[in-house]
């Protein structure tokens, strides 16, 4: 029996490639995608996308028919292999991020450490900073008991790339849930801006519009740091810590766009997260999202929106997981709760 599964729904982007891959390697179920990016300006499958089936086929063993740039229909039969370690190259700013999503949720079911070494992208638009891992996603991961290190060898921007990351991930035995329905105290504000072949200038009138954004009501700690890498390019990732969670904020300098006003934005986007009683920033809930699905449990999280990729990401779960979501609009934000063994 083939899982069919129309890729248009939803954000109708590469998550639900991705995550879908991952999960059909993952359960064992022989998937055909269709559609593939259908409703974005380029159709079909771009170099960061067929990295990460590639990757996700090479860990497991699993046969992928399609797997080229501009298809728009892949079929996925799983294969029962844990290749360990495993390197790759975007060969293009590709996002890095995104390629790690995959190899991550594919490597669940690992009895031995997974390493992973990739070149590509790690700032640029439209994927989440590498950053965002040690700083937000794998603290809250720790917390359900999956343990992973991520390491910066060097950055990659757009449209060069040639940013360089080393992943390691420890076995992961029972997933707990993860319950985010109260932030408790804000134990501080910290964060990072990065200038790789550009004017200091640029990362100081970034921390300087960020911290005036801030005061008086609130410190924060900005670590600026000077790269080496083949591209150029700057940005900032901001992090509020809470006794029970952590959010964030990110921006990448453009042209066009002042360092002021890319300081100016990365904090503003961070208050309005704080203020607005999410236990969680949109960007991370998604990612979040496959581990509480495969929790020995139920977790729950409160953001300020939905997002199109979280509600992608849950049309995907659903079709290969057994679990129910739960979503109830109150005057904070949007409750969810996450329960698996409860799907239809």
């Amino acid at each position: 029996m083939v899982l069919e599964i129309d890729s248009s729904r939803g954000e109708g982007g590469g998550q639900m490639v991705r995550t879908s891959v991952a999960l059909a390697t993952l359960t064992g179920t022989t998937t055909r995608l269709t559609r593939i990016r259908e409703n974005r300006p380029t159709n079909g499958l771009s170099k960061q996308h067929t990295t990460a089936v590639n990757a996700v086929a090479t860990m497991t063993g699993s046969k992928v028919t399609g797997n080229y740039i501009g298809s728009s229909e892949l079929l996925i039969e799983p294969g029962h292999d844990q290749v360990t370690d495993i390197s790759m190259d975007i060969g293009s700013a590709g996002s890095i991020s995104l390629v790690i999503q995959a190899t991550m949720l594919a490597a669940r079911n690992y009895t031995s450490p997974f390493t992973l070494d990739l070149v590509g992208g790690t700032n640029i638009m439209w994927a989440p900073p590498v950053d965002s891992y040690p700083m937000v996603l794998f603290p809250l991961m720790k917390r359900m008991g999956i343990n992973a290190e991520l390491e910066i060898l060097e950055r990659g921007f757009y449209p060069i790339g040639g940013g360089h990351v080393k992943l390691k991930m420890d076995p992961i035995g029972r997933i707990e849930p993860l319950a985010l329905d109260d932030l408790g105290q804000l134990k501080g504000l910290h964060g990072i801006c990065f200038v790789q072949h550009l004017s200091d200038r640029i990362g100081s009138d970034m921390i300087e519009a960020c911290k005036h954004v801030f005061e008086p009501q609130y410190d924060i700690d900005i670590q600026f740091q000077r790269t080496e890498g083949t591209s150029r390019g700057a940005g900032m990732v901001l992090v509020a810590e809470y006794e029970n969670g952590i959010l964030s904020s990110n921006v990448l300098s453009s042209k066009g766009h002042s360092p002021q006003q890319s300081g100016l934005d990365a904090a503003s986007d961070l208050l309005q997260e704080m203020s607005a009683g999410s236990t969680v920033d949109i960007h991370t809930a998604d990612q979040l999202l496959p581990y509480m699905a495969m929790a020995e449990g139920k977790s729950s999280f409160i953001v300020s929106r939905i997002s199109k990729h979280l509600l992608s990401q849950m049309d995907t779960l659903e079709s290969f997981l057994d679990v129910r979501f739960g979503v109830e609009r109150k005057d904070d934000g949007y409750h969810f709760s996450v329960n698996p063994g409860e799907g239809n």
